[in-house]
């Protein structure tokens, strides 16, 4: 019989999780309204991963377990750039767009509500950003997961260039 040790910390328990929206929903039926919770929650490690979930479901807490679930099961890679994103990406999805632009060290995240929280939990600490169009909540999340999977590694974007990374690198960072 194989021996677990509870105290060990598995790699899904070092997640930052954190709560984008609770909402609640209505489905019209024959009888009148009927309804339900919409939880939409982020989770990520810090350091280039992150994953978003929604759950619904007839009480809070299960909506909340059921997105907590989804976004772990749904983690993805990011590219960063030590503290910022290597180069400037529009997210689109539906009717909401999110402009990333990467900024100097000790700018900090300026973002507000969604847009924050993923980037947060994704580990990026200097960004400027920019919400356009919808103020969907989800949409402008989905909108800055879309602008995070279009960022490109710089080493990778140097040897299909045959240039040296430190060219293509932001002017604070060829020091």
């Amino acid at each position: 019989m194989p021996n677990f040790d509870k105290n060990k910390k598995f790699e899904t328990d070092e997640l930052d999780e954190r709560m984008i929206e609770i909402a609640r929903v209505a489905k019209v039926v024959k009888g009148g309204r009927r309804f339900q919770f919409r939880a939409t929650i982020v989770v990520g490690d810090g350091k280039g991963k992150i994953g978003m979930g929604i759950g619904k479901a007839n009480s809070v807490p299960d909506a909340i377990r059921k997105a907590s679930e989804r976004a772990r099961r749904d983690l993805h890679f990011v590219n960063l750039s030590g503290t910022t994103i290597a180069h400037q990406t529009i997210g689109r999805v539906a009717g909401a767009r999110v402009l990333l632009k990467p900024a100097s060290p000790g700018t900090g995240v300026i973002a507000a509500g969604g847009v924050r929280a993923v980037l947060e939990a994704a580990g990026v600490k200097d960004i400027l950003t920019k919400s356009l169009g919808s103020n969907n909540v989800l949409n402008v999340v989905k909108a800055t997961f879309d602008a995070l999977e279009q960022l490109k590694s710089p080493v990778e974007e140097a040897a299909r260039r045959g240039k040296a990374v430190k060219d293509l690198m932001p002017f604070w960072e060829r020091r």
